[in-house]
């Protein structure tokens, strides 16, 4: 006997860049019902409710008595995430939280207790886990094909672009929980396992010298427990001449075989105009092609909204998001050993 499929009332708190692409997959998914949204701009909350026809709030917690709302997404900057998601918790609403889950692990581990006592669900936005690249990564491994895990490469950055114009609240967050918080959790997903050492270094001067108190770059090592090493770097004052504003690479090797990645440049496509060039971002998105919207981000919401419908537990969870929180903030606190014994 088939059991009817409903549709689940969402809410959306934070309407930046990303928060903007909540919205839109919640309005595009066939088993999901936009209900309001939420910022603390009131032009910008106003704006996007009259666009999607629906309620606008500039209090999240106004929004949270409306008993329509099932489930709500956390789309606040990097050390704001706390407060709404144990707020919905409370309320009894399912959480779909961008990363990282906490810029510290007592307000991560805090927010993990909170859902859990409340029995709701709690899914961390870690969308790059739906990159195909890596996915297949992350399969071909699971399957046994490529052996164990031996060592990893993975760097991830943008240029000056994002801390100095794209976001007004890069001194209150770094590049390390901005876009760290993707490269960790690949490495302790594809490689199944969980930091037991850790090395890091940073550099403060670029971004210093333009008022952003926030270091430029982050490089460490982490050993797993299963002897695996990976290595990161995480910058942010890359040249705005760049052809895209994000810089992403990535090797893998294990005992039986190695993976090269490249998601930027993936299949090579690259676009020109009179004066200016770059490489459309035709994997990750979101884009609209012939009125559907595509890319992996997109994905990885679409997947917590089907895992509501179908009663599934979603991957990746809360427990994710605080291991994830917890080795970064070692690599915080190994970078400023290593920072005051050179001083």
């Amino acid at each position: 006997m088939k059991v009817a499929l409903r549709k689940i009332g969402f809410g959306v708190i934070g309407l930046g860049t990303f928060g903007k692409n909540h919205v839109a997959a919640y309005v595009e998914h066939p088993f999901a019902r936009l209900v309001a949204v939420c910022d603390i701009k009131e032009e910008l909350a106003k704006d996007t409710a009259e666009k999607f026809k629906v309620k606008y709030f500039t209090d999240y917690r106004e929004m949270l008595e409306n008993p329509d709302i099932e489930a709500v997404s956390v789309v606040t900057p990097d050390f704001l995430h706390r407060d709404p998601v144990i707020a919905c918790a409370e309320k009894g609403k399912h959480i779909l939280c961008e990363k990282p889950l906490a810029t510290t692990v007592e307000d991560a581990e805090e927010m993990v207790k909170a859902v859990e006592k409340a029995g709701v669900t709690l899914m961390v936005d870690f969308h790059n886990r739906w990159n195909p690249p890596f996915a297949l990564t992350k399969e071909s491994a699971e399957k046994g094909e490529l052996g164990r895990p031996v060592h990893a490469y993975i760097r991830l950055s943008d240029t000056m672009y994002v801390p100095t114009r794209m976001l007004s609240w890069a001194s209150r967050s770094s590049v390390l929980w901005f876009l760290g918080s993707h490269t960790v959790d690949l490495a302790r997903w594809i490689f199944s396992d969980e930091a037991a050492e850790i090395y890091a270094t940073c550099g403060m001067e670029l971004l210093k010298s333009k008022g952003i108190e926030t270091p430029d770059f982050y490089q460490y090592m982490i050993r797993f427990r299963n002897g695996a090493v990976a290595m990161f770097e995480n910058s942010w004052i890359l040249p705005e001449t760049l052809p895209t504003i994000v810089d992403f690479v990535a090797a893998f090797t294990f005992t039986k075989g190695c993976v090269y990645i490249d998601p930027i440049q993936h299949g090579a496509f690259k676009m020109f105009r009179v004066d200016s060039w770059g490489y459309p971002n035709i994997i990750g998105g979101p884009m609209d092609i012939h009125g559907r919207r595509v890319g992996f981000v997109n994905e990885s919401i679409f997947y917590f909204v089907d895992c509501l419908v179908h009663g599934k537990k979603p991957i990746p969870t809360g427990r994710d998001g605080l291991a994830v929180t917890k080795i970064l903030s070692a690599v915080e606190e190994s970078a400023r050993k290593v920072h005051n014994e050179k001083s």
